[in-house]
């Protein structure tokens, strides 16, 4: 979760990066130039990570003993949420160039 909302945050720089510089009262012309070319490469990382978080809770709720941690409701429960949470933002920064001219 915190992987792809890593990559997502990272593929966003480019686009939506400057806006939240210069809100600072930095400029941001650098960092959007330097980073514009790999955006392709964080979004199929963040794809790559949440695919991997919701793989590795699966095959664990099919591998997790009665008595372990991740037997427990609430926890099963957190983790399920968290990997949402995660996914909503790495698709609202993912999706930053479609709304940033609205922002600015």
């Amino acid at each position: 979760a915190l992987g792809s909302v890593g990559a997502a945050f990272a593929s966003m720089i480019c686009c939506s990066g400057p806006l939240f510089l210069a809100a600072a009262g930095l400029s941001g012309a650098g960092l959007a130039a330097g980073f514009r070319p790999y955006r392709p490469v964080f979004l199929v990382a963040t794809a790559v990570f949440l695919y991997t978080g919701y793989s590795l809770l699966e095959r664990e709720e099919r591998v997790c003993e009665a008595d372990a941690p991740c037997a427990a409701p609430e926890t099963r429960a957190q983790m399920r949420r968290l990997l949402w949470v995660a996914t909503v933002v790495s698709l609202v920064f993912a999706s930053s160039p479609l709304w940033v001219s609205w922002v600015v």
